[in-house]
């Protein structure tokens, strides 16, 4: 057994000290001696319960602080082992966040949908290490590699379209993503690629990311996302946010060629079930287990303790009540 929070065994000194001061009390507070003949009046009144119950109360009151001083400090076991197939899989999820991503073709925006379906495919993956990447006018590593899930989600709903510079710049986006998993010793390493436009920003050409990722033997999967045709995209005018259609642009050729050069596998979402659906499919893709790992078992026993300090509090509140009851 260990605790979680040993520190708070400090808490422990109190019981001790308040028992210190109840006998120091006891003594000072007994009452004076009678010298008497013979005990014998005394013996034939019988033995009275009253002033072992006196103490008890006290007793059962400081067994109580014991349970639940021990009971806030966390105890915990790790004496089971489970055995856990993990995947062996590091993705890193590079996402386009340029003002385009606003448009309303999918409910309610497309960078609403795609961060939902995104987290939805990271609770999926318990086991896999993740890292995002976000780009538009320039890129950056919004979380590394890691099997934080709580983490990892909480960074995918902090991701907006006004973090960085607008434009879109996938050659730089997908060469940091390179960057966060070229050192990886993973069995399997793969990107993630989604956009809804043209390259049209960055050092970096697509091309030259692709091969890099090649390179170090990384699959890139690329959504292009956004309705055939037309979306509705929201303008600010002097009468508030109008909605305006806008021509959906989106470089295919240029996606399917990342995907082929890299092993991976191009695709189109035209609405939120087709993207969800997508990462159904690569969620299948990417299913070969390559390792078997253990991990202690842990079971909290706070609730042990917990139950007995209320059962001592309990009787305390009896004994109390028989006290007062007694002639």
């Amino acid at each position: 057994m260990f605790f979680e929070y040993p520190a708070l065994l400090w808490l422990l000194t109190i019981p001790f000290l308040l028992v210190l001061l109840y006998i120091y009390r006891e003594l000072k507070e007994r009452r004076p001696h009678l010298r008497v003949s013979t005990l014998t009046p005394w013996k034939t009144g019988g033995f009275s319960i009253i002033p072992v119950l006196r103490h008890v109360p006290f007793v059962l009151r400081t067994i109580a602080l014991i349970m639940i001083v021990i009971a806030i400090a966390r105890p915990r076991s790790s004496s089971q082992m489970e055995r856990i197939d993990t995947e062996g899989i590091d993705i890193v999820l590079a996402m386009d966040v340029s003002t385009s991503m606003l448009a309303r073709d999918f409910k309610p925006d497309r960078i609403s949908a795609a961060k939902d379906i995104a987290i939805e495919f990271i609770a999926q993956r318990p086991t896999d290490r993740m890292g995002i990447v976000v780009f538009a006018g320039e890129s950056y590593t919004q979380c590394p590699l890691t099997t934080d899930r709580a983490t990892l989600i909480n960074l995918m709903k902090e991701i907006s379209t006004d973090l960085i510079e607008d434009g879109t710049a996938i050659g730089n986006g997908l060469a940091t993503a390179v960057a966060r998993m070229k050192d990886s010793d993973a069995r399997s390493r793969v990107i993630i690629l989604l956009t809804d436009g043209v390259n049209n920003m960055g050092e970096i050409t697509p091309q030259m990311a692709a091969e890099i990722a090649r390179t170090y033997g990384i699959r890139v999967y690329t959504i292009g996302i956004g309705a055939n045709g037309e979306a509705p995209y929201p303008y600010m005018t002097p009468w508030g946010v109008q909605m305006q259609n806008v021509r959906v642009e989106i470089d295919e050729d240029l996606l399917r060629q990342i995907a082929s050069e890299t092993g991976g596998t191009y695709f189109r979402a035209t609405d939120n079930t087709k993207l969800s659906e997508i990462y159904g499919e690569i969620d299948k893709m990417e299913k070969t287990r390559t390792t078997v790992d253990s991990f202690p078992i842990y079971k909290d026993l706070f609730l042990k303790y917990a139950v007995i300090a209320l059962v001592c509090l309990l009787a305390e509140l009896l004994i109390r009540m028989l006290i007062r009851r007694l002639p």
